[in-house]
């Protein structure tokens, strides 16, 4: 691939793999450093369901032996490298026997259906609107109207996301309040159940839409005004390409860059940052999964969501950084 060389993809991919094992080391660590026995607080709450438990003490001992927490640290940190190593993220201690790898694998096509879908879509309106914001050319009309779009982005996704409940849900009756579709319609490829999907996920995906909108026109004006005045622009006007050229291919192309990599580190990360928007819907993502893990002290889901979190920014990050020379020529790791 032009402007790559194999040493550079060689120290990338090693970069990948430092940072994977450095996020996953501390991901170990910090759950230990937190007071109290993860097991001993899971039988807790058991007792105080069912109000009494009996051997109580024998059944921490044991589940402790089963998780592997009676040995010493250095034991357990090699037996939990080998496990991220194959994926095997061990059982869940709080929805025990379940195993954290069915969880996640169950939790991740809603996420990326819903939430990869609507930043797509709010980095492309987002970046449309900053740059037509700075675009010169831009009827006053049409720039005068564009700010409106982004009034909504000082609001919180939740924030907005239990206004658009109160009206579009419980006020207009348009859409469910929570969950992702209808319990009575059969899972499946079948047009019924897509639009009953598409119909519940609306909402969540309309509150992250508005209030992302706002983050990438901003950016992308000021890539825009920096770029105005650059000799590659003024040059295209000289030589009398059409407006909507010089637009895209010199003013959106040499200005999208950077806005290009902050979307990698948010789909990278995506299901941290929507945590309360999936909780707020009852919608069966990555977010609420990790919600769950939180408030039940479920440190092997925590875990396990966490570093699924780092792979994926990590990679993420690997391949944009990889893709540079294709989206902008000028970038090359070929030495001159």
């Amino acid at each position: 691939m032009a402007g790559l060389t194999p040493a550079y993809v060689l120290r990338r991919v090693g970069m990948w793999l430092l940072t994977i094992w450095l996020g996953a080391t501390i991901i170990f660590v910090i759950p230990r450093l937190a007071p109290g026995d993860p097991v001993a607080a899971m039988v807790s709450r058991l007792s105080a369901q069912s109000g009494y438990i009996e051997n109580s003490a024998e059944m921490i001992e044991a589940w402790r032996e089963r998780f592997g927490l009676n040995g010493p640290w250095y034991v357990q940190y090699l037996s939990y490298l080998r496990s991220v190593l194959t994926f095997d993220l061990g059982y869940s201690l709080a929805s025990f026997p379940s195993q954290v790898r069915d969880m996640i694998a169950q939790a991740v096509p809603w996420t990326i259906g819903l939430l990869t879908l609507a930043t797509l879509i709010s980095f492309v309106l987002g970046n449309l609107i900053g740059a037509l914001m700075a675009w010169r050319r831009t009827p006053r009309l049409v720039r005068s109207l564009l700010p409106v779009t982004l009034t909504f982005t000082s609001i919180p996704f939740f924030m907005l996301g239990i206004l658009l409940i109160y009206v579009f849900a419980f006020g207009l009756r348009w859409f469910p309040p929570s969950g992702a579709y209808d319990s009575t319609l059969t899972v499946g490829w079948n047009w019924e159940f897509i639009v009953d999907v598409i119909h519940h996920g609306t909402l969540p995906a309309l509150s992250i839409v508005v209030t992302s909108m706002g983050f990438w026109a901003l950016g992308m004006r000021g890539m825009m005004i920096t770029n105005e005045g650059e000799d590659y622009m003024i040059l295209a006007d000289a030589k009398g390409l059409s407006p909507r050229r010089v637009f895209w291919f010199y003013g959106v192309r040499n200005s999208v860059l950077p806005q290009v990599t902050a979307l990698a580190l948010n789909l990278g990360g995506i299901a941290g940052g929507s945590t309360l928007v999936e909780y707020i819907f009852a919608y069966p993502g990555m977010g609420y999964l990790l919600y769950l893990g939180i408030v039940n002290t479920d440190y092997t889901l925590i875990q396990g969501i966490v570093f699924m979190l780092i792979v994926g920014t990590a990679t993420a990050v690997l391949i944009l950084d990889l893709l540079y020379p294709l989206i902008d020529p000028r970038i090359t790791y070929e030495k001159g």
